[in-house]
């Protein structure tokens, strides 16, 4: 795929993400997250309306050359809003990783938006990224192996309610949990370290847009819907999240893709 192409791609991606979670926000009125915005905040559902309008506009501002950019920063400034509005949660649970699982989803979605700047901005082999764009293009990358690995943990510790979201035509459930946490867990630590790391994110990009298309699009047709797919609102929050986190993992691929081309030089 030439470089242009895979900007376009990566960019096509990550509008369907973001407009997914604008769409979620102005049907249920909050944020498409498992920490919502507090109750006591003044002016709430204008802030909620407000941001997902911003987001909207964004989303469609990314499929356009000239606006890109700015729109590319509108995402990410919503994103980091997602990861500031987590804190509370851990503050109150450090050791949960519940209160964990917000702030990853959110950084992974950040790692998304930030990268693409990079790829939007030095698209053209003959435009190598600067120093300080290459150090933040990997130190983003990093980030994402960390939740990757966070990810993969999580997993393990909550093993029989992943094993319940394994589709039930899949033998040995519970083994399939434990195997795809330790496909995160890998990729992760291979992107870190960089270890055949386009490999690694490639998988995980993988991995990632099967878990939505396996798991939360069946569960839409499912009756009685289990447990874990109720009520409605939670059911399509987890699968336009998913979305974000698939988009975000296909964009980190083809950054290390584009690096071992030397598009990327980092």
């Amino acid at each position: 795929m030439s470089s242009a192409r895979s900007v376009v791609w990566g960019r096509g991606l990550l509008a369907l993400a973001s407009a997914s979670l604008a769409v979620w926000s102005l049907a249920y009125g909050d944020f498409a997250t498992s920490q919502p915005l507090p109750a006591w905040m003044p002016w709430r559902q204008v802030w909620i309306h407000g941001s997902a309008l911003l987001l909207l506009a964004a989303s469609i501002g990314v499929c356009w050359a000239r606006t890109a950019l700015p729109s590319l920063r509108a995402i990410g400034a919503y994103l980091a809003l997602w990861a500031a509005l987590s804190a509370p949660g851990i503050l109150a649970k450090p050791l949960s990783i519940g209160a964990w699982y917000p702030l990853c989803e959110a950084l992974t979605g950040l790692v998304g938006a930030m990268i693409l700047q990079a790829m939007v901005r030095w698209q053209w082999p003959q435009s190598p990224l600067p120093v300080g764009a290459r150090r933040a293009v990997r130190a983003a990358q990093v980030l994402f192996g960390l939740t990757c690995v966070f990810y993969g943990w999580s997993h393990f510790a909550y093993a029989d309610y992943t094993a319940g979201m394994v589709p039930g035509w899949l033998p040995q459930r519970l083994g399939v949990a434990y195997f795809t946490g330790l496909g995160h867990i890998a990729a992760g630590i291979g992107i870190i370290v960089g270890i055949v790391p386009w490999i690694a994110a490639t998988l995980e990009a993988i991995m990632v847009s099967l878990f939505g298309l396996l798991v939360w699009v069946p569960s839409f047709f499912m009756q009685p819907r289990p447990a874990w797919a109720t009520p409605p609102e939670n059911q399509w929050s987890e699968l336009v999240v998913s979305v974000l986190l698939a988009a975000a993992a296909w964009i980190v691929a083809i950054s290390l893709k584009r690096r071992s081309s030397g598009v990327l030089d980092i």
